[in-house]
């Protein structure tokens, strides 16, 4: 069986590079995600604040270039090295959605 590597995120899109090409030819964008949450743990709740780097490839990365920053988003994916020779780590977005937010009265 193979190993599970499936990451679901809530953020907010905090910034977008330009989009690019793979040498193959493939879209390609880099973005950070910025999240904040409560969380349960250890029988108490804990505040949760960080940021994400994140990269989508394809029709996800022609959809992510078309999404403005500061929009909340539900994000799924896997976690893989950033870049192939480091060690930090980068969500591979392959698929993504809005969240709707309703506006203060």
């Amino acid at each position: 069986m193979p190993a599970l590597n499936r990451f679901v995120f809530e953020a907010v899109l905090a910034q977008r590079d330009e989009l690019r090409h793979t040498p193959g030819g493939i879209p390609a964008i880099e973005c950070t995600l910025d999240h904040r949450s409560m969380q349960r743990e250890a029988g108490g709740e804990r505040r949760v604040e960080c940021e994400l780097h994140a990269v989508a490839f394809g029709e996800v990365a022609l959809a992510l270039r078309a999404t403005e920053v500061g929009v909340p988003l539900h994000c799924e994916g896997f976690i893989a090295r950033r870049y192939r020779t480091g060690s930090s780590v980068a969500l591979h977005v392959t698929r993504f959605m809005p969240i709707e937010t309703t506006k203060g009265n």
